[in-house]
């Protein structure tokens, strides 16, 4: 009969304290950043810790502190236009750098599918959440708050009893600078698309759209799309909006679902891009770089916003009353491409 073969015992607290000469109490306590314990001593232990391959149990931890050391990442944003069909998008974008932020402090980041209404949040095993663009009466932001947990919001929340940290992407100043680059390629008639909601980007970018109507005499050609109906929301509006006001000469479509909705429409109707109809659209992801042709947007440092957001987050959950409740990223910045770069004509 052939002998039993085991690998090597896993090395356990009592290895750890055993090595670095202190009690199991102490190695617990700088393990898991309890307790008063001389830096020194926390760095030797983590060390040591490091130096052994011990790995702590994480379901006694979560025991003894009472918290999950996870936390969510949730939105009302339908994939229509957080991802799109790809799942790839300003979403995703969110997800990735929040997740490694987490993980540098020990947190797990869980994805929440769009929050539209019933129990998404109620279900989760969490200490608290990231929120992204929150609209009025937000759903995932309202069970967050009847489970009493924490949360901030990535984009600045527009309920008039929201007083949750924030990263602020500035929307104001992002549809500004898009504003401001068509008019410099010539536009005197732009159109602005927008989401139906009130989000920040969408409040922010009339607001902006209205200022600079009034300063440069545009007139002002508003409409509004369902978010959940996508591109082909996007289609629809721009298609009325050109039959409604033939002479627009741009559009400026927030939601970059919207923007390539706005292209086919533009192209259908018998016009060109960006010759006759120039569009630019807010963020900068693969629905701007992949479209043909390819769109204007923005950099709005979202791996920066992301990781500002988790940890405006942690920060809440650790009581830090020194940590900001406003996060400002980088000025955000246009990136011209082919669909509002005129060729210079003689």
């Amino acid at each position: 009969m052939a002998a039993s073969v085991s690998g090597p015992k896993p090395p356990t607290i009592a290895d750890v304290a055993r090595v670095a000469g202190v009690s199991r109490t102490t190695v617990s306590h700088a393990l898991n950043g309890l307790g008063k314990v001389d830096p020194r001593t926390r760095e030797r232990i983590r060390q040591v810790a490091a130096d052994l391959g011990y790995r702590p149990n994480l379901r006694a931890q979560r025991l003894r502190r009472g918290q999950a050391k996870v936390i969510a990442l949730a939105s009302s944003m339908p994939f229509a236009v957080a991802g799109g069909p790809s799942r790839l998008g300003f979403y995703m974008e969110v997800a990735a750098a929040a997740a490694e932020r987490a993980l540098l402090h020990d947190y797990a980041l869980v994805l929440v599918p769009p929050v539209q209404s019933g129990s998404a949040l109620y279900s989760v095993d969490i200490d608290g959440a990231i929120v992204v663009e929150p609209d009025v009466e937000d759903a995932a932001a309202a069970q967050l708050r009847e489970r009493g947990l924490p949360y901030v919001a990535l984009g600045r929340p527009v309920s008039p009893e929201e007083d949750t940290p924030y990263v602020d992407l500035r929307g104001r100043l992002v549809a500004e600078l898009l504003l401001r680059h068509l008019r410099e390629q010539g536009a005197v008639r732009p159109a602005l698309i927008v989401g139906a909601g009130a989000r920040h980007s969408s409040v922010d970018a009339i607001a902006a759209y209205e200022r600079l109507a009034e300063e440069y005499g545009w007139t002002p050609i508003l409409a509004r799309a369902a978010e959940s109906g996508g591109e082909r929301a996007g289609y629809e509006r721009c298609a009325a909006l050109l039959a409604e006001h033939p002479g627009i000469d741009a559009v400026c479509a927030l939601v970059d679902a919207f923007a390539v909705g706005a292209v086919r429409a533009i192209r259908d109707s018998g016009r060109s891009v960006p010759d006759d109809v120039m569009v630019v659209t807010r963020y900068d992801g693969l629905r701007a770089r992949t479209c043909e042709p390819p769109l204007t947007a923005v950099d709005l440092h979202l791996d920066r916003a992301a990781s500002d957001a988790v940890e405006l987050l942690l920060g809440r959950l650790r009581g830090d009353t020194a940590v900001p409740s406003v996060a400002v990223p980088p000025e955000p910045r246009v990136i011209a491409r082919a669909s509002s770069v005129r060729a210079a004509r003689t």
